[in-house]
């Protein structure tokens, strides 16, 4: 891609453009493993869910899960990538203690999913594609813990044959933003397809982020592997760090070597794990116990027809259906539940309204409180029911917001509570019209004020409020004091 100077980074003798691509590894939503049946629950006991396959006892065959080939030509899909009709397994050899087999089986040179493309909506409202290079399905290795004795790691083989998709990009990202925002887009279209819950948390998502950085319009440069990092901030911190990194061993007159990072979420930084393989050091070579996958063109549009509506074009119906907002409808459909929800709010009512309600006062009460839709107190329909009472005159904005507080506290119909609590907006033009009058009449210096700077009416707005207890209709007030204060 052409160097954009809108992300060169300065250093003290230039500007330098930065490089990053992202393997991403998406455990595949499947409740057995990829060769074998073995639970994939997390947070089992340490060796609870291993198999004879998983723990590589001599004579044991791999077979493969249908289900988790499914998922890869769904993600596939999803990410507008060409389905390879022919695929195949090979073994990627190293030898580590979490690696029971002493290979992983992965594919190399025949992936299950070719070229595709993910679109990123940027704060600043504009749009970028990153190339998707890849997918391909590969097993899980355990996890070696150094942290139960003092003198011996342990290793749990839970995680071991736990089927991964690993979507390799293309160099395409020239910014944390932009990488932060890919891996963001990325777990949004998996979760929407249901083929990877993304917890990044529990390591069922995770990244291996490669960044270079070169002169403007210069060759790549000698590229890093930071490995394994498992939260969309880590990855943005790592890659800042690793930027600046590199460019002051190269300011100074270094080279980068080409080598595998770990990520310290504590120190902010990057340290050296080991130096960086080539496909030749890991002598790929095809499994012999398994067949290639081969599956017709007709069995790829099957599964097409079954895909559920994507983030984009969902984002494209909310915006011509329901009259949002690029920004608004991008938030609402960056998360599957969010985007029901409002449905469910906006039905048959005023959109927009319902929009600002829920993106505003529903999502922020959520986030305050820590909770998700499956856990909020105030359901689609008692929020609906709130859009109604505005829309209906009933309430005012204020009074929807104390509203809104007694439904989240306390639950119940929302028109029964305005009708029990006396919260219903006053309307009666004769009633307002005649405080106004006693207001006007008791603050004539107030009068003559704002007959001289016409924006001092909202002081006189105040007093209707205060003395009707916020429930007199604002438009009514600010008719009526413009007739009477001659505005």
């Amino acid at each position: 891609m052409s160097s954009d100077k809108s992300h060169l980074v300065k250093g003290a003798t230039g500007d330098w453009e930065v490089v990053i691509g992202l393997e991403v590894h998406a455990q595949v939503t499947s409740n057995s493993k990829l060769f074998s049946g073995a639970s994939t629950e997390f947070g089992g006991a340490a060796n609870d869910h291993v198999s004879l396959v998983d723990a590589a006892m001599p004579g044991m065959l791999p077979v493969i899960n249908e289900e988790c080939v499914k998922q890869a030509v769904r993600t596939g899909l999803g990410l507008k990538s060409e389905i390879n009709l022919f695929s195949r397994f090979d073994r990627k050899n190293y030898f580590y203690p979490d690696l029971p087999q002493g290979y992983q089986i992965s594919q190399f040179q025949y992936p299950i999913v070719g070229e595709g493309v993910v679109v990123l909506d940027m704060k600043d409202g504009s749009t970028f594609e990153v190339g998707i290079e890849r997918l391909h399905l590969e097993q899980d290795a355990g996890k070696s813990m150094h942290d139960q004795h003092p003198s011996y790691s342990y290793v749990d083989f839970n995680r071991t044959g736990v089927a991964l998709m690993e979507i390799v990009s293309k160099p395409d990202m020239r910014s944390a933003e932009q990488a932060k925002a890919y891996v963001t887009k990325l777990r949004t279209i998996l979760r929407y397809l249901g083929t990877c819950d993304g917890n990044m948390d529990q390591g069922s998502m995770r990244a291996d982020v490669n960044v270079s950085v070169r002169r403007p319009g210069e060759e790549l440069g000698t590229r890093t592997e930071t490995k394994n990092v498992n939260s969309i901030r880590f990855i943005g911190q790592a890659i800042d760090h690793e930027v600046m990194r590199q460019i002051d061993v190269l300011e100074d007159g270094g080279t980068i070597d080409q080598e595998t990072l770990l990520f310290d979420p504590k120190t902010g930084k990057t340290r050296s794990m080991r130096s960086k393989e080539e496909a030749h050091d890991y002598r790929y070579f095809p499994c012999p116990d398994l067949l290639p996958l081969e599956f017709d063109q007709a069995f790829v549009d099957e599964m097409k027809k079954d895909l559920p509506e994507l983030p984009d074009e969902k984002k494209e119906r909310f915006i011509k259906d329901y009259g949002l907002s690029n920004y608004d409808a991008g938030i609402l459909v960056a998360d599957k539940a969010s985007s029901g929800f409002f449905e469910k709010v906006a039905k048959g009512r005023d959109a927009k309204l319902a929009s600002n309600w829920v993106t505003n006062e529903f999502f922020g009460r959520l986030n305050k409180e820590g909770k998700d839709i499956e856990t909020s107190p105030v359901s689609a329909d008692q929020l609906g029911g709130i859009i109604d009472l505005i829309s209906k005159g009933d309430i005012s904005g204020k009074i929807a917001k104390d509203l809104f507080e007694i439904v989240w506290e306390e639950g119940g119909d929302p028109a029964q509570i305005v009708e029990d609590r006396g919260m219903k907006q006053v309307t009666d033009t004769g009633a307002i019209e005649a405080i106004i009058d006693e207001i006007i009449a008791n603050n004539p210096g107030q009068v003559a004020g704002v007959k001289e700077k016409p924006q001092l009416v909202g002081w006189f707005v105040g007093q209707v409020m205060k003395q009707t207890q916020g429930k007199a209709n604002p438009k009514a007030v600010n008719d009526i004091l413009k007739e009477k204060l001659g505005l």
